[in-house]
């Protein structure tokens, strides 16, 4: 299927869902992940009228900002894991990270950044010990600890639950995070807005739980043309 019909139906099952969920259309954003896919696969997005954009590795974000400069209000979006080291590339090109998982990371990020960054706090819902991302006990003291920040700016939470071939499986840790964003907006923190939440197979059930960011990849753009940046320490 082209991009631009593939992009055209993920918009419309986003309306859909959100139009059972009682929600506003609008309150829901596309992500369009395009990691391992190719620059021109960006630009015919790009074209369809998608302006945001999610990378999970750092020199393959890198090097599509470089190739596609002339697109000037293209948004880059990082959401792979990041490590301090790498942290000045990114800071220089997103204008949102959506995996912040600890204070140290954000010192450095603030220092890197050229100007306003926005950041969401990567959460581990299930507590998976291969995961990285702040556990939920402990997400409320690292958005304490991100006040004060010259340039950084907190929007939100974001999580990846538990893979699994079952949509609604994922449903009680959307719920989980949705829960843990009031949570936080009770103990003061308005500033948690934003849920980063659902990806192709299930973002009917994050749209439907809450969710104002849907990353999608392979419903936009089929399945990934390469996986060169896969072994990246800092993805």
């Amino acid at each position: 299927m082209p991009i631009a019909d593939a992009l055209a139906a993920v918009r419309a099952s986003i309306r859909a869902s959100a139009a059972a969920a009682e929600r506003d259309p609008s309150d829901v954003r596309l992500l369009a992940v395009s990691k391992g896919h190719p620059a021109d696969a960006v630009r015919a997005a790009y074209a369809a009228g998608q302006r945001d954009f999610g990378e999970n590795y750092v020199q393959e974000l890198v090097s599509k900002a470089r190739a596609l400069a002339d697109l000037g209000d293209l948004r880059w979006h990082f959401i792979g894991h990041l490590q301090r080291n790498k942290a000045r590339d990114v800071a220089r090109v997103a204008t949102t990270i959506h995996t912040v998982d600890r204070i140290e990371l954000a010192q450095e990020l603030d220092r890197r950044a050229d100007g306003p960054l926005d950041v969401l706090v990567e959460v581990n819902v299930a507590a998976e010990p291969q995961k990285s991302g702040c556990l939920p006990e402990a997400t409320l003291a690292l958005l304490d600890g991100l006040r004060g920040f010259e340039k950084l700016r907190v929007i939100g939470l974001m999580a990846i639950p538990p893979a699994t071939e079952d949509p609604e499986a994922a449903g009680p840790h959307f719920a989980a995070l949705r829960t843990l964003a009031e949570r936080a907006r009770a103990a003061g923190h308005a500033e948690v807005r934003e849920l980063s939440m659902g990806m192709s197979h299930d973002f009917d059930v994050a749209v439907r739980e809450g969710s104002t960011w849907v990353r999608v990849g392979t419903a936009i753009f089929g399945a990934r043309a390469t996986k060169a940046y896969a072994s990246e320490s800092a993805g």
